[in-house]
């Protein structure tokens, strides 16, 4: 039975996300992405990088001197699922409620979002129909 993925800190999320976009990366090159300028140390990398370990966030290589670690689910699965959470907890399951809700507070939609937007409708419509 597989274990369900822990829920990331948005810290452990800001390092997932270095290494989504980068495939894989050493304490130093997680340091250097997100703490260097902002006064965090390389021991704050090390330490969360340790802990997503154990929670089983990211697998590490420790065959070479700097262990590299890795994401061990897709950046699309884990919005999947934070996605999912959301809608349940803050939407009581009503997804329609979260798209008005995201499309209808804040910023409107550029024209690019727009887009994409009524593609995704359109692709949405044709399946209903099927």
């Amino acid at each position: 039975m597989t274990r369900p993925m822990p829920r990331p800190t948005e810290s452990e999320l800001a390092i997932l996300n270095v290494l989504w976009q980068q495939g894989s990366a050493t304490v130093r090159d997680v340091y250097e992405t997100l703490y260097r300028d902002d006064g965090g140390g390389y021991t704050t990398a090390l330490k969360l990088l340790q802990v997503m370990h154990v929670k089983g966030l990211v697998e590490r290589d420790d065959s070479q001197r700097a262990h590299v670690y890795r994401a061990v689910i897709s950046k699309d699965a884990a919005q999947q699922r934070l996605m999912s959470e959301l809608v349940e907890r803050a939407f009581d399951g009503r997804r329609t409620d979260l798209v008005l809700h995201a499309l209808g507070s804040g910023d409107a939609p550029n024209p690019e979002e727009l887009r994409q937007i009524r593609e995704l409708l359109t692709r949405l419509e044709k399946d209903c129909h099927v």
